[in-house]
């Protein structure tokens, strides 16, 4: 074991709408997060193991940083990354109200870009790109 905490070429970070309830904040990084693997299989690290041999499941295998965002700073993020190229995960105010992914699909395919009601939305790119798109972006409760 290491006392220094390792350095990753990427960095993940999600931006919450600030006027969200808090039921809502948590509920759409959940999803976000939760969504990251998919899109980048080489986030997850090994399943986890006790001492006695109990085996849990897998962890994003870095930090995730937590970001309080406006309307148009969320937009002002899209646009940045989607000038730079980078994927971004995305949840819209329309998705509170709908049950299952087909919904949420549809739901966004509704919306064109420039008129989305972004909620949320979370990045995985290298570290350089994400502090660019996320400028001016304070973290979350600081």
């Amino acid at each position: 074991m290491t006392d220094m905490p390792q350095r990753f070429d990427t960095k993940i970070a999600i931006a919450l709408r600030d006027d969200l309830a808090t039921w809502q904040k948590l509920n759409v990084a959940c999803f976000l997060a939760g969504g990251l693997p998919g899109s980048y299989p080489e986030l997850p690290g090994d399943f986890y193991r006790d001492g006695s041999g109990k085996h849990y499941g897998k962890l994003i295998r870095q930090p995730i940083l937590i970001f309080a965002a406006s309307a148009a700073e969320l937009a002002r993020t899209r646009q940045r990354a989607s000038d730079r190229n980078l994927q971004v995960s995305i949840y819209t105010r329309e998705l509170f109200a709908t049950g299952n992914d087909q919904d949420n699909r549809a739901a966004v395919a509704a919306v064109p870009t420039e008129a989305l009601d972004l909620v949320g939305l979370a990045i995985h790119a290298p570290r350089k790109e994400v502090d660019k798109v996320v400028k001016g972006l304070s973290l979350h409760g600081a």
